[in-house]
């Protein structure tokens, strides 16, 4: 049996398990400046406090949605993974998402984090590709910032 048939042997059991939450984590002001100015999205709602108070619902500048979905990698880092040592695992790949939905803003100052589900887990050659459902929290509000069904793979050795 190849390396990644029995990682998938081991994984599969899981598929549709919670993986639980993660940490808080703040988005700040400058997170959101330093993000506009990465992507040359300089646009009001997320960088002029004064004008984002008083043309938005949103009382003061939100992040913008691709920097939440952004910090999927970091947000996911403090998720209880759950997945023992797997022989010949060679890398983790970042293989792209499915159905991403941004439901709430993230204001400037929130905590966020991940809470994970394991949706999928499958056999390909040389590899297992499981999709997470990740829900970005948002603390002190019942609606997340987002979800997002995340795509990796795991890369094995013969």
């Amino acid at each position: 049996m190849s390396n990644a048939a029995a990682a998938y042997e081991i994984l599969k059991p899981g598929e549709g398990s919670e993986r639980g939450h993660g940490d808080w984590f703040e988005i700040t002001q400058e997170q959101i400046n330093a993000f506009a100015d990465c992507t040359v999205d300089h646009q009001f709602i997320h960088i002029d406090e004064e004008r984002a108070k008083a043309e938005t619902p949103f009382g003061g500048t939100i992040a913008h949605g691709f920097l939440t979905l952004s910090m999927i990698v970091h947000l996911m880092q403090s998720v209880p993974s759950g997945t023992p040592a797997l022989d010949g695992l060679v890398m983790g790949i970042n293989y792209g998402l499915d159905r991403v939905r941004f439901i709430s803003p993230v204001s400037r100052g929130k905590r966020v984090r991940a809470h994970a589900v394991v949706k999928s887990v499958e056999l390909k050659t040389a590899a297992v590709q499981t999709v997470t459902t990740i829900t970005v929290e948002i603390e002190d509000n019942p609606k997340p910032a987002l979800v997002a069904d995340w795509v990796t793979r795991m890369v094995f050795t013969s």
